[in-house]
């Protein structure tokens, strides 16, 4: 994910042999669960490959939630393991011209199926749909790539800055957030708050 452009020597099996299609990236073959997806959703999913243990399906970001259901509904995709998301500014290429890719972990507790399922995202529309109807757990995921990102999941119950203070400018994992960039101190904005470092005062206490 925004690492090697190929995977370990290890994971390709002694002599298999790798045809690249228009929807392999890197890593071997599309698997099964990337064409099933490709006869069901023609027009969403744009492109998999195999990256033992995970198998990697992109699609459409406006396809998300109903590729996402499918997945748990047909494969047993029971949990959503973990939400990242990559800031590709300055790096766009042909193969990758949005500027953001959202990535969802899934994984099944029966089958111990793996898929990494993601979603090109430009930054003149940043928005998916919330997944927050499907997995309990994408509720804190999405609100701390919100918080970190800028992308926002349409549908969330309450997609509000879940590490960041409500009054903090920008989205502090943007490659384009300043290095030296200011923003107001808590003491500053809530008096009541003790400066960081200093413990308040408690009764009873030393």
């Amino acid at each position: 994910m925004g690492g090697c452009e190929e995977p370990p020597p290890a994971f390709f099996p002694a002599g298999q042999k790798v045809n690249r299609t228009p929807f392999d990236g890197p890593g071997t073959q599309p698997g099964p669960v990337f064409h099933a997806l490709r006869a069901e959703f023609p027009r969403a999913i744009r492109g998999g490959w195999q990256e033992p243990p995970f198998e990697v399906i992109v699609t459409a970001k406006d396809s998300v939630l109903k590729v996402a259901r499918h997945l748990r509904e047909t494969w047993g995709l029971d949990a959503l393991m973990d939400l990242t998301v990559v800031d590709y500014d300055g790096y766009q290429s042909e193969r990758k011209p949005a500027r953001f890719e959202v990535v969802w972990y899934l994984y099944s507790f029966v089958s111990h199926r793996r898929i990494r399922l993601k979603a090109p995202v430009p930054d003149t529309d940043p928005m998916v749909p919330t997944l927050t109807g499907l997995y309990a757990s994408a509720d804190w995921l999405e609100r701390e790539a919100w918080d970190m990102f800028g992308i926002v999941f349409k549908g969330h119950p309450g997609l509000r800055r879940l590490l960041m203070y409500e009054e903090f400018s920008g989205h502090p994992l943007r490659k384009d957030y300043p290095l030296k960039g200011q923003q107001p101190r808590i003491g500053q904005l809530h008096p009541g708050v003790p400066p960081f470092g200093r413990r308040p005062k408690v009764l009873g206490g030393s």
